[in-house]
């Protein structure tokens, strides 16, 4: 029995902590903020691959559950955290911890120094113009409320239509709901094509001057699509529509560039990001930002308070009311820079390779449905498979596979369930995959899959 602070934890008796192999050889390489080692450069998913280099920098990965060594595929709900990002995070707590932009003493100075240069590292990121660009927030929802309160109800009235595919996350439906109900506007919503990945061709039609703002993702956390975002910005920037993009899914595994993008928000997170949770961001272009009220109110987000009135700050210090999630946002920065030091082209590539291993792979499975497109060399997917397996409740699935082969995937709606009334299915199962996943995670897990299908077959 382990006990902290009051919680009394009880572990398996089978948890315990892989111990490397003294008996192999590695080098030394240099990787972002940390020093990985690499056995030797064979092919993208052999064992010199990204996935192999980066591992040994995830604590976390390194661990035995029920006794057989942990598989994590849950990617796209969080990522996992990488020793620069805990030791940034430990480094703040021991070191500078203190509120910012209040106090005149040197902890409070360089907690303010600390954050702000996280800004910078967010805008830098996604190549915005300026760090006033970029709002923190608690998460990516809370971002996409943020654009709903303040510029929503400021700007969409009766008539007005925003549109919305049916792939969207909860996230990016609800806040418009809440607005569309407040204020008259019509929520539309664009379906799938046969090849299940949102008709850009239908939602092109649907764009008219009575279109206000369009919501989408740039990569669907159930389809493993991705969406041609410039060219749907462009379109909606047409008929004079704002464009809100929903980049959780992509920020973490490729390169996103908001001014290449052109789009007037854009929101993500920081825990899908290698970066702690509790803490995403908001960019948003600057005239925009300047022009939209206060979210919430209280500290830090005023210029001047009276009795009887109040006046505000100039964005971002506007939409940030209280005390910041201080700690989070400088282990954000910290995961920023281990992940610019791999490189995000780096990260796509391989993923990509990953990706179309791991679709390829279930292939073999057993009367299994994989969900969104196939892969071509005109249609890359994102590195995760929605899928179910024929008379097997996904969560039968994931339950069996973390019981029996501890590999770790995801089972539900996925905070999704118009697409997936849509599908017609209540739930899916889902892998999905980042940078230090390895083939051998993939082979792994095919194999836990096809005696998972065959245990619950021998029922039948």
């Amino acid at each position: 029995m382990n006990t902290m602070e009051g919680v009394v934890l009880k572990l398996p008796y089978s948890f315990r902590i892989i111990k490397p192999n003294p008996n192999r050889t590695f080098r030394t390489v240099s990787l972002a903020s940390a020093s990985v080692t690499v056995a030797s450069p064979d092919p993208i998913l052999g064992p010199g691959s990204l996935g192999h280099l980066t591992r040994p920098d995830f604590p976390i990965l390194h661990q035995e559950v029920n006794g057989k060594r942990l598989v994590y595929l849950d990617n796209a709900a969080t990522s996992q955290k990488p020793t620069a990002v805990i030791r940034a995070l430990q480094k703040y707590y021991e070191a500078w911890n203190s509120n910012v932009h209040r106090g005149i003493h040197f902890l409070s100075a360089k907690a303010t120094d600390e954050y702000e240069l996280a800004r910078h590292k967010v805008a830098n990121f996604i190549n915005a113009s300026d760090s006033r660009e970029i709002v923190f927030t608690r998460n990516a929802t809370e971002a996409i409320n943020l654009v709903a309160y303040s510029w929503g109800l400021s700007n969409l009235k009766a008539g007005d239509e925003v549109i919305l595919s049916i792939a969207e996350h909860h996230s990016a439906i609800v806040p418009w709901q809440f607005v569309a109900q407040k204020t008259g506007a019509i929520l539309k919503f664009v379906s799938l094509t046969d090849n299940e990945v949102p008709d850009i061709g239908k939602l092109r039609e649907m764009l008219s001057k009575k279109t206000k703002l369009l919501v989408v993702h740039h990569v669907s956390n159930v389809l493993a699509s991705v969406l041609p975002i410039n060219q749907i910005v462009s379109w909606a920037h047409d008929v004079g529509a704002k464009v809100l993009v929903d980049a959780c899914q992509s920020v973490p595994h490729m390169v996103v560039d908001v001014k290449n993008l052109d789009a007037d928000f854009l929101v993500a997170s920081s825990h899908k990001m290698c970066g702690p949770t509790g803490i995403g961001f908001l960019y948003g272009k600057s005239e925009l930002l300047s022009a939209m009220p206060p979210f919430l109110g209280g500290g830090e987000m005023i210029a001047d308070v009276f009795l009887d009135h109040s006046t505000f700050a100039e964005p971002p210090s506007r939409f940030e009311a209280g005390t910041p999630a201080i700690g989070e946002a400088i282990g954000l920065g910290a995961a920023i820079d281990y992940l610019s030091g791999i490189g995000m082209q780096n990260i796509h590539d391989y993923e990509v390779e990953l990706a179309n291993y791991l679709y390829d792979s279930l292939q073999s499975v057993p009367k299994i449905r994989v969900y969104g497109p196939a892969p071509s060399q005109t249609v890359d997917r994102a590195a995760l498979c929605s899928f179910n397996v024929e008379d097997v409740h996904p969560t039968d699935l994931a339950t069996f596979l973390d019981q029996q082969h501890s590999i770790a995937i995801r089972s539900g709606h996925h905070c999704a369930q118009p697409l997936h009334r849509y599908l017609g299915i209540n739930a899916s199962a889902r892998a999905s995959l980042h940078f230090y996943n390895t083939k051998e995670d993939v082979d792994d897990f095919i194999r836990g899959l096809k005696d998972t299908v065959s245990f619950f077959a021998s029922y039948k």
